[in-house]
């Protein structure tokens, strides 16, 4: 990418994360009544986060050269199979989608060690799903 491209990006980032802050956010998120933690919090920070990286990319451009198609090829399927497992999730729920989808994801990285493969297909969606649920007694798709 030309320094160009980079200041370029950069600062839609920017104007993207101060947008999300300043215009999305408050717009479509409610605060409930009660409850320690707002839940703009997170997409707060989220955003704020853009921002500042947007405007440090356009402040201060990398030098690197841009990936090859291969790369983009591979961001596309993955891409592909995550909204294909967002509609799944609609139709049959997080807990059968989920293993399937940490699974093809992991395999697609190159990861075959069969205790990682058991961590991230049974122990992550089961954590999450405590978590959301359980924890934080809030629904999951299903």
């Amino acid at each position: 990418m030309s320094n160009m491209t980079d200041r370029i990006s950069g600062a839609f980032f920017l104007v993207f994360g101060l947008a999300m802050f300043f215009l999305v956010i408050p717009e479509y998120v409610e605060d409930p009544q009660g409850g320690n933690l707002s839940p703009k919090t997170m997409p707060n920070i989220v955003a704020w986060v853009l921002a500042i990286c947007g405007g440090f990319l356009a402040l201060r451009p990398t030098n690197h050269a841009a990936p090859d198609a291969r790369f983009f090829l591979k961001t596309t399927a993955y891409v592909a199979i995550l909204g294909g497992a967002i509609y799944a999730m609609s139709l049959v729920g997080f807990l059968y989608v989920a293993p399937v989808l940490a699974l093809v994801l992991m395999l697609m990285i190159g990861e075959r060690r069969p205790l990682w493969l058991g961590v991230g297909v049974v122990l992550m969606p089961a954590a999450i799903w405590f978590l959301v649920t359980q924890l934080l007694e809030r629904a999951l798709p299903g």
